[in-house]
């Protein structure tokens, strides 16, 4: 029987190799199912018995710091590997369940910043993006789904911002999933009582030229996030919203003004990750046809900002009507058109981005 180090090591080894983003493992009267999330889609791999199951949870607990002997209360955790010669961050999240208690982990390899260009399929949007962050104060926020690749734009403009204006950036993160030499971070920590909220104080003294809130959860963190934007800093930022305009309203349903909003947003952008073909293969990987090395995933970014941004506050405001700009469905049409993106991933993307 292989010991329980050696079961995790296994299936942590697999998951990387396959490109797995997450490791679920599922509670279930026939035996708990590990399963694997590669490019949106979950794959079983084994059924272990419940007490391979308890105790390689336990086990993975135990390295993430995790009270392994608590499982009727939600926990979550986070630790750094090197798996595959790779260093991979993994962040794990219990319930408790019907049958036993059930743990996702959330796979987060450890890269090297790449710049926004890299990022966007298309560059008019990478340069408009950058463009954003000369602002010397203000507001810009990202939104779009877990696993859309929010945090590595994030990432890579403050990067930007430090290597192209020297300014002093500070993260505030919940974990944090990319150590960097070239930007102070601080590890969100509630046990501790270091919230997003007391660690955005704090940083506010601590003569921030920029500053990366890794989200804006409540109405504390968001009217904190906005005096800062007011009183000279730059504040970049994530919400969890459907689309770019549904940041606004998320804005006023926390009790800031509408006119905290109009003196302080910059911009809103939604994002989806888009799985890419190449537009002279037509397959998603390049072998010989176009010589040419391309990226397999990159960004497509509903942007609001300028004239539509304002047009979306007076809609908000009650003063306009609906507002008409280019939507992420119109940019992931594009890049069907142009080749880059098959159909079905159209499909699938924009039925998403229609319904959550």
């Amino acid at each position: 029987m292989k010991s329980i180090e050696k079961t995790a090591d296994d299936i942590l080894s697999r998951a990387v190799r396959l490109g797995a983003s997450d490791i679920h493992i599922v509670p279930r009267k026939d035996g708990p199912l590990i399963q694997f999330r590669i490019d949106n889609k979950l794959y079983p791999q084994e059924v272990l018995t419940k007490d391979e199951s308890e105790r390689l949870i336990s086990h993975l607990k135990f390295l993430a710091s995790m009270d392994i002997g608590e499982k009727r209360r939600p926990q979550s955790g986070a630790i750094t590997i090197e798996m595959e010669n790779k260093m991979i961050g993994l962040r794990l999240s219990t319930l408790p369940a019907t049958f036993s208690e059930s743990l996702v982990i959330r796979l987060i390899p450890k890269h090297n910043i790449l710049p926004i260009e890299h990022l966007s399929i298309f560059k008019n949007t990478a340069d408009k993006l950058s463009a954003l962050v000369k602002h010397s104060h203000g507001m810009i926020i990202l939104t779009g789904p877990t696993g859309s690749g929010k945090t590595t734009t994030l990432y890579s403009l403050l990067h930007h911002a430090k290597a192209m204006m020297n300014r002093n950036v500070i993260t505030l993160e919940d974990p944090i999933e990319n150590e960097s030499e070239q930007v102070l971070q601080v590890q969100i920590n509630e046990k501790a009582g270091i919230t997003y909220s007391v660690g955005l104080k704090a940083v506010l003294r601590h003569d921030p030229d920029v500053i990366m809130v890794g989200e804006i959860r409540d109405a504390e963190t968001a009217e904190i996030a906005v005096r800062a934007a007011m009183t000279g800093h730059l504040i970049l930022t994530t919400m969890h919203t459907r689309d770019a305009q549904g940041a606004v309203y998320r804005l006023l349903e926390f009790g800031i003004s509408w006119i905290e909003i109009q003196q302080t947003l910059l911009a809103v952008t939604a994002q989806r990750l888009l799985e890419l073909q190449c537009p002279i293969c037509e397959r998603n990987e390049c072998k010989g046809k176009c010589g040419i090395q391309r990226r397999k995933r990159a960004s497509a970014y509903e942007l609001i900002t300028g004239k539509e941004l304002s047009a979306v506050l007076q809609a908000a405001k009650g003063a306009g009507n609906d507002v008409s700009y280019r939507k992420l469905r119109n940019e992931i049409g594009k890049a069907v058109a142009f080749g880059y993106v098959n159909q079905e991933e159209f499909t699938r993307l924009v039925f998403e981005y229609e319904t959550k």
